[in-house]
């Protein structure tokens, strides 16, 4: 088995009297996509915060290759080696595709070591990995919603990470764009070596790149497994569907049983 690069402890976030995390523990294996799922309000986000430091969790810890990360700022992590992207893409308005993405090179955790003109370089490296090299001198805020989907994962690819967290990076994509989405990903995958949790309502793609599925469920982890065996449990079909009724026939159509 591969070895843990993050582990998320017994982790408990609340909002005033909202509890958003409810003691969730979760690890990644170094390699695999590891796919986050749940309904709305489910706590996906909130993980995807508390791992990157943007929040400190009210009880837990959180474990990247064995540090205890737990309540470090954002950019002391990401110069460990975890990068995000974010569900709302905000690139730095003014600044062209190429500038954006150079910009996003100096975060990571070889950061200091490189000059203006090997960032650069660095960049477009990254601009041909997700197909925006010929849009390296367009302003960001003129690319469609696709490029810029595209745009904000190679900022985070620029950074070099070893962990990705990709929030709802097919959100707002047609199919034909979300293939083409998922394509990249795996070539990140495969030749990048970065491991990756995605956090995604779109469920045939997760399902389809995952090796892994963690469904959460208002602050709870309610199941993990393989997608097919996650598609098949009853208490994530339940989630989704909201009729215990509902979910138990689902899951017999689908073959699991009674």
């Amino acid at each position: 088995m591969a070895s843990t690069i993050l582990r998320v402890e017994d982790v408990v976030k609340r909002f005033g009297g909202i509890t958003a995390l409810k003691g969730v523990t979760m690890e990644v294996y170094e390699g695999e996509i590891l796919g986050l799922i749940g309904p709305n309000g489910a706590g996906k986000t909130t993980l995807f915060n508390v791992i990157t430091g943007v929040y400190k969790p009210d009880r837990g810890k959180v474990y990247f290759k064995g540090k205890d990360i737990t309540g470090l700022p954002p950019h002391k992590i990401a110069r460990l080696g975890v990068a995000r992207t974010f569900q709302i893409v905000k690139p730095f308005k003014g600044l062209t595709v190429l500038e954006n993405v150079t910009a996003a090179v100096f975060y990571g955790p070889r950061g200091d070591e490189y000059s203006f003109k090997a960032a650069e370089e660095k960049a477009m490296e990254v601009l041909r990995l997700v197909g925006l090299e010929d849009h390296a001198d367009t302003l960001a805020t003129r690319l469609n919603v696709a490029m810029k989907k595209r745009l904000e994962l190679a900022r985070a690819l620029a950074q070099d990470p070893e962990l990705l967290l990709l929030d709802e990076a097919l959100a707002g994509l047609n199919p034909r764009e979300v293939s083409a989405m998922l394509e990249i990903i795996r070539k990140v995958r495969e030749e990048r070596r970065v491991t990756m949790i995605m956090v995604e309502h779109v469920m045939h793609a997760v399902m389809n790149v995952s090796d892994r599925i963690v469904v959460l469920h208002l602050g709870e982890k309610i199941a993990e497994g393989s997608p097919e065996a996650v598609a098949r449990d009853p208490r994530v079909v339940e989630a989704y569907l909201g009729d215990p009724e509902l979910a138990l026939r689902f899951v017999r159509r689908l073959g699991g049983g009674a």
